[in-house]
This record gives structure tokens, sequence and C-alpha cells, in this order.
């Protein structure tokens, strides 16, 4: 069955709108734990816009199913990442000026620098994803660099206006994890993923693990944590399909 990694940042940017403590992202992770996310996902920023380092260690302490910590290949970062010890660590691209993270990892573009970040995370025995675009130069660039898994983004299919640009990025989507599942790599998906448009997300033969975070957190402020995680559940799952053929 397919995993639900709920991402908890914007919880924390609730909070950084005024510098108080609440709401407490590390409440929220037990929550959405409780009500059936099978892991947790934050993203701790170089600016540190939402995510603190101070809730790395409470949510290290509290999540008991899956932690997958996101951060850009920086050494402050990584240094971070490596004395935490999450589950997983997802590589990603971060610009300060940016709303949202934009797009994928530029692996193939910089071999040598994500090569050596994977590397001092598996040393920390850390599995190490790559959030990338559904390219496959850039799966086989995830292979050469010693990725273990991958998250493609999503941000383009959500973002689709049409049908026909909605099936064209799903037809990307399905080629590229076709690809990396014959390379070995495990995959996930994420960005812009809501109640609606996950659906054709989960019916793609090979996927692991979806992390959601925007909508799953926007549904929360109106109807609490537990109704918003279990209706991402339900909506995953009445659309899960058998698996790879």
């Amino acid at each position: 069955m397919i995993r639900l990694g709920v991402n908890i940042d914007h919880v924390a940017t609730i909070r950084q709108a005024r510098r108080t403590y609440e709401p407490d992202p590390v409440a929220a992770a037990i929550l959405a734990t409780l009500a059936g996310a099978d892991g947790i996902t934050a993203h701790l920023r170089e600016d540190r816009r939402h995510i603190q380092d101070r809730d790395l260690h409470r949510l290290r302490d509290a999540v008991h199913t899956r932690f997958n910590f996101e951060c850009a290949a920086y050494d402050e970062i990584l240094a971070i990442a490596v004395k935490l010890k999450p589950d997983e660590a997802t590589l990603v691209p971060e610009k300060r000026e940016e709303l949202t993270t934009e797009g994928g990892l530029d692996v193939a573009g910089q071999l040598d620098t994500i090569r050596a970040a994977t590397a001092r995370l598996r040393d920390a025995g850390i599995v190490v994803s790559l959030f990338i675009d559904s390219n496959l130069h850039q799966v086989d660039a995830a292979v050469t660099v010693g990725a273990q898994a991958i998250e493609f983004h999503t941000g383009t299919y959500a973002d689709a206006t049409t049908v026909l640009e909605r099936e064209g990025e799903l037809a990307k989507l399905r080629s590229a994890t076709s690809h990396a599942l014959d390379r070995g790599l495990k995959v996930h998906m994420g960005h812009g993923l809501n109640y609606q448009n996950v659906a054709a997300i989960v019916r793609i033969p090979g996927v692991e693990e979806l992390n959601i975070g925007h909508s799953i957190i926007s549904r929360a402020v109106l109807v609490g944590m537990d109704r918003a995680v279990r209706d991402m559940k339900e909506a995953m799952c009445e659309h899960f399909p058998n698996p790879r053929k």
C-alpha cells in the first residue's frame, strides 16, 4: 500500500508569522500520525522561514514512524542532518527568493556536489532521496551519485490547466517511474498534490510514497488535522491499484 508522508512545514509557517509558540509543528506531527500518516516530513531551510532547529530534535523524538528531513546540500544543514539521523534525508533545490520549491534538483549538473552530500548522509546511516523532475537523465544521475530513492516533483502536473497538459505530465511521471524502478531506485512523489489530483498519481505503478503538505495543512485549519489526514488517506486508498505489473 502506498504511504502518506505529511509535511508539517506550514504549521510552522503560521507560527512564525507571529514568532510565537503556536501552532506547534510537533503536536501537528503527533496528531497526523495518530490519524494514519505513515511518516512526517519537515524542511529546514537555510533562511529558517518556517521549521526551526529546535523543532527538529523534538520531531526526531516524537516521530516513531518515518521521519523524512528535507534539506539543501549545504554544509551547515548536512551537519545537522548527520547529527539528527532522520530515517531519510531528501535533498532538494533551494533559493531564498522562491515562495516554494520551484522544480527538481539538477543532479546531472552538479554531480560532484550531490555525490559528496549523498555519501556523507549514507555514511551516517541515513537513506538518501533526491527531489528531481521526471526526467530520465536526472534519474540516471541519481543512480550515479548513489541515491537510494528519488521523489519526483509533481508541481508541473498539479499546475496543468488542460486535460492534454495533465495527461502529458502523467505520461512523463509513469515513464520516469518505470525507468527508476528498473535501476533499483525507490520512487516517491510530491509537490502540489491535493485531494482532487492525487487519484491519478496513486494509480502510477511502483510509487511507494507521497509527501503532501500544503493541501493537508490548509484543510486542517478548517476541519482539524485528524480529519484532514484521514480524508487524504481515504482519497489515496480509494484509487490505489494493483502493484507494478
